[in-house]
């Protein structure tokens, strides 16, 4: 039910609202990047469903392609990121992963730009019992 390496997790019991994040609904982290959270190399974000399709929106229009949902969070992040440094006034370099293309997600950008999709988020104490249910069935190993 689990790999046998370490990883930040949700438990494999757990099932995310039904959201257009494609791979993103699934409940852990790989080993490699909890590995480089746990080591202070990277550090996770949360970001919104409508975030992400407006990200992915302006990419399209400015780069003329159709992103993956999954990468749409990873355009989302790196908008954010360039605009802290307009802000602060630095220069920086950001550099992101193109996963993915979306053509077979389009479906999804429909729903987005007619108004259906909402954001989805879990309240703390939904989080807290999956937690708990994870840890009381399946102890994670420290990293």
């Amino acid at each position: 039910m689990t790999p046998m390496l370490p990883m930040y997790s949700l438990g494999h019991d757990f099932i995310p609202a039904p959201i257009h994040a494609g791979g993103l609904r699934y409940h852990g982290m790989s080993p490699l990047v909890s590995h480089a959270v746990a080591h202070g190399l990277m550090t996770p974000m949360a970001l919104k469903q409508l975030e992400c399709y407006e990200a992915a929106m302006i990419f399209a229009k400015t780069e003329g392609m159709i992103v993956a949902p999954e990468t749409s969070h990873a355009v989302a992040a790196t908008i954010r990121k360039a605009l802290e440094a307009k802000a602060e006034g630095k220069e920086r370099v950001i550099l992101f992963n193109l996963s993915g293309h979306g053509l077979m997600d389009l479906n999804g950008y429909s729903k987005y730009m007619s108004g259906e999709l909402q954001n989805a988020e879990l309240s703390q104490q939904e989080l807290d019992d999956t937690l708990e249910r994870s840890i009381k069935g399946n102890p994670i190993p420290s990293i």
